[in-house]
């Protein structure tokens, strides 16, 4: 066997390097590059490394590791997890920014290699520097931390050890069941010591995704429950779009007439403009969705995890016989809510239910009804009004109005995303990037960042609120030094104005969420000059008074050779009534609010809708 010596850096670096992703019948680099925050505990070994491998494994350097994290995720998402990148921080609170970041992407089920440094294997210096000390054993570190959040967690305490941890790490990253972060720690004396590597380790390695298809027996069972099925219902999760199933989506819903409802992370499976598409379902979604899911004898969920916002924390269907057929590539997710499994990849198993189910019309007709009658919202609730502030819907409308169909809109917490979810009018495919499985603030600069590294031909809208805003903002200048051109919609509302609205509504009170009503020293409350800020990190920056001056800057900024942000003011009070469904937001028993006793009243009638027997 032909070996060669390098260090664990230098070996782990090559390994990445040789690993190719097959895209459209495109050969290409699985990863991307890596992010790189260094400090000491991998700027001498794995840093070293980097440097050695640049032509094959680009290296990018950011501003906060979360965000770096954020923007990785993000490129893995736009890219359908076909390709991804690698992040690798120091030891310390470089590493433990992270791991908010590994709970996103392990949520929404997306690949992300997270390469944190780690303290001495062989303990001679200990304590090291921001080493996080356990009395009780010294085998906890900080980083053990990533552990409840990683699909695959490995301490490389011997260089060797990469040999048999790298291909398990890729299995993860590349398996549609198992897809998620994968954490390697690698501590930073281990980094730089040297092994005799055999040379196969280092050969070209390409990766195809793999396609499970459904068992005879519950390909059989869906049949016959979507053949006897009267008011069917079909929604769709992200795993149409990781499985590149909208084609076949459309096709059995053409076929059988049924209505399909959209989750955040699968809307735009089909064109806004489509028959059957009725829009996004649950909490923030829309009434002509909601109505379908209420009366629905079968559920058909392809590729969702049925989260609360879906199901209305499962008060949606109402329907007392109502079915579901978990059409997921994950058993995990295939049994939620006591579905009938039906586990493959949605791809092939939408096709073949599209084979078998006989053609009808189905619910058409009630379907193009219901689509009209929202349409007709959402056209109301987008259009300018007369307020002194716009809302939110009213900026989403304006955006909409100028931006072009390839054109890609990011989001995450907030109100704005269930705005989007009820009003955006996906144009083409691939265009709707939400993070709404783990709702993280701080997610929408930097995630907007890997949408148009993934995505470069597309002009890429960030909306984001100034409460996330001030969060995370710094990969605002990464963009610029990268050349990685942003819309960035910044819409100031004077603080959490989403919470404040949910708060007002469970407590009847506003407190500590708006800075009008927060905690502040005496006088007046200090107000953030957005636009100053964004330009001293490079960016082109201006104030938007009104939809029509919104409209104006947009297209100023599609002609901008760099990042712009927009600054627009908002009314915090507004969001959108039509649409949308209940969501289990515990309302205090005793309290001295007034009409406290009304809505704990209400929402113990919610409750009792809920069905909770799976």
């Amino acid at each position: 066997m032909k070996t060669i010596r390098l260090t664990m850096g230098q070996a782990l670096a090559r390994y990445l390097a040789a690993q190719f992703t097959e895209v459209d019948g495109e050969r290409l680099p699985m990863f991307a590059g890596v992010f790189a925050i260094f400090g000491h505990g991998n700027v001498a070994g794995f840093g070293e490394a980097l440097n050695g491998v640049q032509e094959s494994l680009p290296t990018f350097r950011a501003h906060n590791e979360q965000a770096m994290a954020h923007t990785a995720i993000a490129f893995a998402k736009a890219s359908r997890r076909r390709r991804m990148m690698a992040c690798t921080t120091s030891v310390g609170p470089g590493a433990t920014n992270m791991v908010t970041a590994a709970a996103l992407a392990h949520v929404n089920r997306l690949p992300v290699l997270l390469l944190p440094g780690d303290t001495f294997a062989n303990r001679r210096p200990d304590p090291v520097l921001q080493q996080v000390e356990n009395p009780e054993s010294p085998l906890d570190v900080a980083n053990d931390c990533f552990r409840p959040v990683s699909r695959y967690f490995d301490r490389i305490t011997r260089p060797e050890q990469l040999i048999t941890s790298l291909p398990q790490a890729m299995r993860v990253l590349i398996c549609p069941v198992d897809c998620g972060p994968v954490t390697i720690c690698l501590p930073q004396d281990v980094q730089a010591e040297a092994y005799d590597f055999p040379e196969s380790m280092f050969e070209a390695q390409t990766h195809r995704m793999r396609r499970q298809g459904a068992d005879s027996f519950e390909l059989e069972r869906a049949l016959g429950i979507l053949n006897a099925a009267e008011k069917p219902l079909i929604i769709v999760g992200g795993g149409v779009r990781y499985s590149g199933a909208e084609g076949a989506l459309a096709d059995l819903a053409e076929r059988c007439g049924i209505p399909v409802a959209e989750t955040q992370a699968g809307k735009g499976s089909l064109s806004w403009t489509h028959e059957l598409n009725v829009g996004g379902i649950g909490v923030t979604g829309t009434a002509a969705a909601n109505a379908f899911a209420r009366e629905a004898d079968v559920v058909l969920a392809v590729g969702t995890r049925l989260a609360d916002f879906t199901t209305g924390s499962r008060s949606l269907f109402e329907n007392p016989d109502c079915q579901i057929i978990g059409l997921n590539v994950a058993a995990f997710d295939a049994v939620k809510h006591r579905s009938i499994p039906l586990v493959s990849d949605a791809r092939l198993a939408l096709e073949a239910l599209a084979k078998r189910l006989p053609a009808a019309d189905g619910q058409r007709a009630l379907a193009a009804t219901r689509r009209a009658e929202w349409n007709s919202v959402t056209d109301k609730v987008t259009s300018p009004d007369t307020r002194p502030l716009p809302s939110d819907a009213e900026i989403v409308g304006a955006i909409h109005h100028v931006s072009d169909a390839r054109d890609v809109i990011v989001a995450a917490a907030g109100g704005l995303p269930g705005e989007l979810h009820k009003l955006w009018r996906v144009k083409a495919p691939a265009t709707y990037h939400l993070e709404y499985g783990y709702s993280c603030m701080g997610y929408e600069i930097a995630g907007g960042l890997g949408v148009k590294m993934a995505t470069p031909a597309s002009d890429v809208f960030v909306l984001v609120g100034d409460g996330s805003y001030m969060m995370m903002n710094s990969e605002l200048s990464t963009s610029i030094m990268m050349g990685q051109k942003l819309i960035v919609i910044l819409v100031d509302n004077g603080g959490f104005g989403c919470i404040n609205r949910l708060q007002g509504g469970t407590t009847g009170t506003s407190f500590n969420n708006l800075f009008d009503s927060g905690t502040r020293t005496d006088g007046e409350r200090p107000v953030v000059d957005f636009v100053a800020h964004a330009r001293s990190m490079g960016a082109i920056a201006e104030k938007a008074d009104g939809i029509d001056a919104l409209k104006a800057a947009v297209r100023r900024a599609k002609i901008a050779d760099r990042t712009s942000v927009i600054v627009i003011d908002a009314d915090p009070s507004i969001s959108t009534e039509d649409g949308g469904h209940w969501w289990d937001v515990p309302v205090a028993e005793e309290s001295d609010m007034d009409d406290a006793a009304a809505r704990h009243a209400a929402y113990m009638d919610m409750k009792r809708k809920q069905k909770i027997d799976g």
